[in-house]
C-alpha cells in the first residue's frame, strides 16, 4: 500500500471514515481534484445537482429527515457563493450540515484571482464555524472537527474551504491509520446535562401553576426527544403547542395538543400562550413570528426556558428559570423531579381551552365559483398519503396551509425553512430527504413562485432515480405577498402575478410556464387538477407512480387566504380568524381560572 496520498484522496477517505454516505454537489476548477478520487469511492455517493443552492437544500433535507449530517460540495467563487442561502437557512434552523468548497491556490488568495471569493469571510456570521485548510496534513482532523461541530450541541452548518494546491499536495498522514484523529477545539464544550437546582425550581413552578403551557420548539426534535416530551405531557396533563419548526414533535391527534402558535397559528394555541401563567419553553427561541409584539406577549406568564444554546436564554424574553442543556436530558430530569411534586390542578384551564378549540377550529371556505380550494388539496394530500409520509414545504401560503391542514403524527415528517423563509427550499429538500429515507414517500408542497426557483433539481431526481412527488399549489401569484397587498395595500397588486393561470392579462390563454409540460421536459410525470371532484383520484394516481418523479399542478383559487392571522408587529391579542373578524372570548363561567 502506498504511504502517500493526495489531499483530495485524504478528503474522500476522511468523508468515508466519518460516515458520510452522500454528497450533493457540482464540480468546478478549484474543487476538481477532489472529484477524481470521489469517482472511485464505493462508500460515498455523489449526486450531481443542477445548482449549488439545490445542493445545500438537499443536504438540509437529508439532515432533517435522517438526523445525520448533510454534506454539500461546490467550487470556488460563484459555486461557493451559491451555497450562501442554504448555509444561512441551515444556520437559522439549526440543521447539521457540512459545506465543502474549493478555493483558489493558496498563493493566489487575496489577489482577486479568477473565481476567487472569501467564502470564509462571507459565511462567518452564518456558520457555526468555518475552516480554511492551510496544510494537507490537517484534512482528516478538519473533516472530523467539522462533522463533530455540525452535529453536536446546537446543530448547525460548518464550512470547510480547501485551496486547490492543498488538494493536489501529497501527505503521509493517512486517515485510516489515524482515525479518529485528535480534535483540537478549545472552548467548545456544549452543556448537555442541566443543573439539578434549576430543574427542581422548574418542577415547583409547574406543580403550582394553574394555566401552564408546554411551548415546544425545534430543539426537541434536534434532541430526539419526542417520546420523552409525550411522557412529560401525559404525566402533567399540561397542554402542548408546537411551533412551525416542531411540527410532529407531539402528535396532532393527541387530546393535549392545541396546535401551532404564531402568526398563522390556531386560536387556541395563540391565546393559550397569551393567557398562560407559566410557559415551559423547550428548545424554542421566542421568535417574532410566535410572540407577535414582544412587549405584549404572555404578559402574566412566568418563564421556564430550556435550551442547549445559552445565548438563546434571555435573548428575547427574560427567563425566571433558565436551564441550559440538551432537551432530552432536561425533559428526563423534569420527569424525575415532578414525580416528587403534586400534579398541577388544570380542570378549569382545560375547560377554557376546550371552549376555544370548539368555537374556533381551523377551517376554510369553499370558493363560490366552483374552483379549487388549496386547503382542500392539502388536507386530502395528508389523508391519502398517510402519517408516515414526509412533507417538505416551500415558503408562503402553501407552507402555512401545509402546517395547518396536514396532521403530523410522527417526528421528522415535516421539513421546511422556518427562520430564513427561503423560497425554493421544497424540491431540493424533498430530494435530499428521499435519498436519506428511500423507502418513505416524500411529497414537496410548493407554490408556483417557489417552484420556479429550484425546479431544475427535478432533472437531478429523474436521472438519479429519486422519485419524489411535488404538489404545486398554483394560485397564479406570489400568494402570501398578494395576501398582504389585499389586506394592507388596498389591493394594489404590484408585481405579484406570475402568469401561471390561463386567462392571465399577461399571458392570455397560455400558462407560462405550463407545469405539466415543464415536468415532462425534466424527465418527470406531469399531472393537472383543477376541480375538487378530481383531487382524490389525482393524488392516488401520483401515489401509484414509484419509478419516476411526479409533478401535480393543482390550479387553485387565486384569492384564498391563510387564517387565522396576527399581523406583523401586532399583539397576539389582536388575532383574527378572518378579515375584520376577531374571536369573541367570553370568560364568564371560567372565573376560577383568573384569566
Amino acid at each position: 500500500m502506498t504511504r502517500e496520498i493526495t489531499g483530495a484522496q485524504s478528503l474522500v477517505h476522511s468523508l468515508e471514515a466519518v460516515g458520510a454516505d452522500v454528497v450533493f454537489g457540482i464540480p468546478g476548477g478549484a474543487i476538481l481534484p477532489a472529484y477524481d478520487p470521489l469517482f472511485d469511492s464505493t462508500r460515498v455517493r455523489h449526486i450531481l445537482v443542477r445548482h449549488e443552492q439545490g445542493a445545500g437544500h438537499a443536504a438540509e433535507g437529508y439532515a432533517q429527515a435522517t438526523g445525520r449530517v448533510g454534506v454539500c460540495m461546490a467550487t470556488s467563487g460563484p459555486g461557493a457563493t451559491n451555497l450562501v442561502t442554504p448555509i444561512a437557512d441551515a444556520y437559522m434552523d439549526s440543521v447539521p450540515m457540512v459545506a465543502i468548497t474549493g478555493q483558489v491556490a493558496s498563493a493566489a488568495i487575496g489577489t482577486d484571482a479568477f473565481q476567487e471569493a472569501d467564502i470564509c469571510g462571507i459565511t462567518l456570521p452564518i456558520t457555526k464555524h468555518n475552516f480554511l485548510v492551510q496544510s494537507v496534513d490537517d484534512i482528516p482532523r478538519t473533516i472530523a472537527e467539522a462533522f463533530h461541530l455540525a452535529g453536536t450541541g446546537r446543530p448547525g452548518p460548518v464550512l470547510v474551504d480547501l485551496p486547490k494546491d492543498i488538494l493536489q499536495s501529497v501527505t503521509s498522514v493517512l486517515p485510516h491509520e489515524i482515525w479518529p484523529p485528535t480534535l483540537d477545539l478549545p472552548g467548545y464544550r456544549p452543556i448537555t446535562r442541566p443543573h439539578n437546582k434549576q430543574v427542581r425550581e422548574a418542577a415547583k413552578l409547574i406543580s403550582a401553576s394553574r394555566r401552564p403551557v408546554l411551548y415546544i420548539g425545534g430543539g426537541v426534535l434536534k434532541a430526539r426527544a419526542a417520546a420523552e416530551l409525550r411522557t412529560l405531557a401525559e404525566m402533567t396533563g399540561i397542554p402542548v403547542v408546537t411551533t412551525l419548526m416542531a411540527r410532529g414533535a407531539f402528535p396532532d391527534s393527541h387530546p393535549q395538543h392545541l396546535g401551532m402558535p404564531g402568526m398563522h397559528g390556531s386560536v387556541a394555541a395563540v391565546t393559550a400562550l397569551q393567557k398562560a401563567d407559566l410557559l415551559i419553553t423547550l428548545g424554542a427561541r421566542f421568535d417574532d413570528r410566535v410572540t407577535g409584539r414582544l412587549a405584549s406577549f404572555a404578559p402574566k406568564a412566568a418563564i421556564i426556558h430550556a435550551d442547549i444554546d445559552p445565548a438563546e436564554i434571555g435573548k428575547n424574553r427574560t427567563a425566571d428559570v433558565p436551564i441550559v442543556g440538551d432537551c432530552r436530558e432536561v425533559i428526563n430530569e423534569l420527569i424525575a423531579a415532578l414525580a416528587a411534586e403534586p400534579r398541577p390542578e388544570l380542570d378549569a384551564w382545560w375547560h377554557t381551552l376546550d371552549g376555544w378549540r370548539r368555537t374556533y377550529p381551523l377551517g376554510y371556505d369553499t370558493p363560490a365559483d366552483g374552483s379549487l380550494a388549496p386547503q382542500h388539496v392539502i388536507e386530502r394530500l395528508g389523508r391519502i398519503s398517510g402519517p408516515e409520509t414526509i412533507f417538505a414545504a416551500g415558503v408562503g401560503q402553501h407552507q402555512m396551509w401545509a402546517a395547518q391542514f396536514i396532521s403530523y403524527e410522527h417526528p421528522y415528517t415535516w421539513l421546511n425553512s422556518g427562520g430564513a423563509g427561503t423560497m425554493g427550499f421544497a424540491v431540493p429538500a424533498a430530494m435530499g430527504a428521499k435519498v436519506g429515507r428511500p423507502d418513505t414517500t416524500v411529497w414537496a408542497i410548493d407554490g408556483d413562485g417557489c417552484f420556479q426557483m429550484t425546479n431544475q433539481e427535478l432533472a437531478t431526481c429523474a436521472l438519479e432515480g429519486i422519485p419524489i412527488k411535488v404538489a404545486v399549489i398554483n394560485n397564479g401569484s406570489l400568494g402570501m405577498v398578494r395576501q398582504w397587498q389585499t389586506l394592507f395595500y388596498d389591493k394594489r397588486y404590484s408585481n405579484t402575478e406570475l402568469g401561471t393561470h390561463p386567462g392571465s392579462p399577461r399571458t392570455g390563454v397560455k400558462r407560462v410556464p405550463d407545469f405539466v409540460r415543464l415536468a415532462e421536459a425534466l424527465g418527470c410525470v406531469g399531472l393537472r387538477c383543477d376541480s375538487a371532484a378530481e383531487v382524490d383520484a389525482t393524488i392516488e394516481k401520483a401515489m401509484a407512480i414509484d419509478d419516476a418523479p411526479v409533478v401535480v399542478d393543482f390550479v387553485v383559487h387565486p384569492d384564498a387566504m391563510v387564517w387565522p392571522m396576527v399581523a406583523a408587529g401586532a399583539s397576539n391579542d389582536e388575532i383574527r380568524v378572518a378579515r375584520d373578524l376577531a374571536p369573541d372570548f367570553d370568560y364568564s363561567g371560567d372565573a376560577e381560572v383568573n384569566l
